[in-house]
């Protein structure tokens, strides 16, 4: 079925708009009549044409003055308007095209360039308006996408008071994406990706990592393992030439610690607040996505952080800002921000004013990302796992459960998400994860570490031994031929809640228990600050036999994590 266009003539002379009109309406069209360009924008403001006729030189308001004013009532609609003219100079006919025309038609008429040209630009409008009905389809869909992709990316614990982040990407999806979430012992995993590309391409992988993220984190596994299984995901998902550069940290806020893994990313800066110095921190690991098996390895460095310590990440689009005369930002430039603040607090916005001071108004290539973590202690409010009423936990049940972690278990798998998992899905308990995790989690290692690899605690009494400390638990786990550790759960009732026992038995020569004294004024007593922090945690910490077996009671309903140092 043929189309039929609203076409607006604008003419003056009286027997040319006869002419006009006669054989655009034989082509079935719809005409109006104008005899000036005042009259001209008047009919197309009331009629919205779909092609306008406009003769250049016309009384009251020419052609030239009578488009521009179309043009601006049209807006992003494409109308288009063919100038009717006797000039054949160059300049006359640039005019028509800068006041907002798309063609000319001279006089005398020629009727069969007349009728191709008006079909030409009814297949053009034609076009553009499906063009533009699939833009906004498009829109529509890359905003519902857009939504459920900032539901899963943008969750955990990114509100944490110890982060700040800035996301500035150049489409409507970022190829970058920060994740944050505290572990079950209040610990905290941060994940800055910087996927290859930009846009919806390279944000796609975003999600199923961050499902990983968030997943594992939650359940207590290490940086290490979670690292891997992200890139196992992405191995499987993203096809050639897309991989995600990464910086990942897990930040211990009890002991002030922190462990790195770097992938691809540029250096990044641990930043001491009390002496203003930048210890930077480079790649040692293949990007994400890439390759998986015994190629891809994960190596982190641990060091100690002081309350007020920043690390900051950033992913590559902040060095390879580019002003107008396409220099990037670089190093240099950063490393001054860093040098010149004042105070630590400032370096952040310091850092993003003096990036986009640099760019200037000159175009981004590339979506730049800055993040900043900083030590503090724990903050209670940060753990919305912690938020659970305990006037509404249920009355205990009798369970108990028991586990056998074999050499092989010890030395190539964590324990703690399979027995973390048990207790999460036990009714009543959810409450109390971060401190049954702190508590086992040291058992555990204990068992692990001081008994079945007697590994000896002082190592980690200095900054530099505790490097040592884990690089020779990593040895011995290695090495290690024979080792047992065992584990038993039990639950009774107990008034309002309830009482878990937690046995945890080692293969080790154990330790004379009998001779050691506990003082609770210090935190550095012969047992360590575990034993300590395992006393506050329990109503009953119990060694027997020749040391390598301990038995601890914790009794709920009690107060939570970030206050288990105000507890009696």
């Amino acid at each position: 079925m043929k189309d039929v266009l609203k076409i607006l003539i604008a003419e003056d002379n009286e027997t040319d708009r006869l002419i006009l009109s006669r054989i655009i309406s034989r082509e079935g069209h719809s005409v109006s009549l104008a005899v000036n360009g005042a009259q001209a924008v008047e009919l197309y403001e009331r009629g919205r044409h779909d092609i306008v006729l406009l003769d250049a030189l016309m009384p009251i308001k020419d052609g030239f003055e009578a488009a521009r004013a179309i043009r601006e009532l049209a807006g992003e609609e494409l109308v288009p308007i063919i100038f009717l003219t006797s000039l054949q100079d160059v300049d006359s006919l640039t005019r028509c095209l800068e006041s907002g025309g798309d063609d000319f038609l001279s006089k005398p008429y020629n009727s069969l360039i007349l009728k191709a040209k008006i079909k030409a630009f009814g297949r053009m409008r034609s076009m553009h308006a499906a063009l533009s009905d699939n833009h906004r389809q498009l829109l529509l869909e890359q905003t519902v996408a857009k939504n459920v992709f900032d539901n899963v990316t943008y969750s955990g614990s990114l509100a944490a008071s110890n982060i700040r982040y800035s996301l500035s990407p150049i489409a409507m999806f970022n190829g970058d994406t920060v994740l944050a979430q505290h572990r079950p012992d209040g610990g905290l995993h941060v994940f800055l990706g910087d996927f290859t590309g930009h846009g919806l391409p390279a944000a796609i992988g975003a999600m199923p990592i961050a499902d990983t993220f968030y997943g594992m984190t939650s359940k207590g596994f290490e940086l290490e393992e979670i690292i891997r299984e992200m890139n196992n995901k992405l191995c499987k998902i993203l096809p050639t030439g897309i991989f995600c550069c990464g910086a990942a940290v897990h930040i211990d806020m009890a002991e002030k610690t922190a462990r790195l893994w770097l992938g691809g990313v540029p250096d990044c800066y641990l930043y001491y607040a009390s002496s203003g110095q930048i210890l930077p921190f480079g790649s040692s690991n293949i990007p994400l996505g890439i390759t998986t098996g015994k190629k891809f390895t994960v190596l982190t460095e641990e060091f100690s952080m002081q309350n007020g310590d920043r690390l900051f990440l950033w992913s590559d689009g902040i060095i390879e800002a580019e002003n107008e005369d396409l220099t990037m930002f670089g190093e240099d430039r950063l490393r001054a921000v860093f040098q010149d603040a004042a105070r630590p607090e400032d370096i952040y916005p310091d850092l993003l004013t003096a990036v986009d001071s640099f760019i200037g108004i000159g175009e981004r290539s590339d979506d730049i990302t800055l993040v900043e973590v900083t030590m503090s202690d724990p903050v209670v409010a940060d753990l919305e796992y912690l938020e659970e009423a305990a006037d509404r936990i249920p009355p205990a049940l009798d369970w108990e459960v028991s586990f056998i972690f074999s050499t092989i278990t010890l030395k190539n798998h964590n324990p703690m998400p399979l027995v973390m998992h048990v207790l999460s899905e036990t009714e009543g308990l959810k409450p109390y994860i971060s401190q049954l995790y702190t508590l086992i989690a040291e058992l555990y290692s204990n068992a692990l570490e001081h008994g079945v690899l007697q590994l000896d605690s002082g190592l980690k009494k200095t900054g530099a031994g505790f490097g040592r400390y884990y690089q020779e638990r990593q040895e011995r786990l290695e090495q290690l031929v024979h080792g047992e550790v065992r584990l038993l759960l039990r639950q009774i009732p107990l008034g309002r809640g309830g009482r878990i026992t937690v046995r945890v038995e080692d293969s080790g020569n154990g330790f004379n228990h009998a001779g050691r004294v506990y003082d609770e004024g210090t935190d550095l007593n012969y047992s360590g600050r575990g034993l300590n922090l395992l006393r506050k945690l329990c109503t009953r910490v119990e060694y027997f036999g020749c040391g390598n077996q301990v038995e601890v009671d914790f009794e709920w309903p009690r107060r939570r994590l970030g206050e288990v140092g105000n507890e009696q």
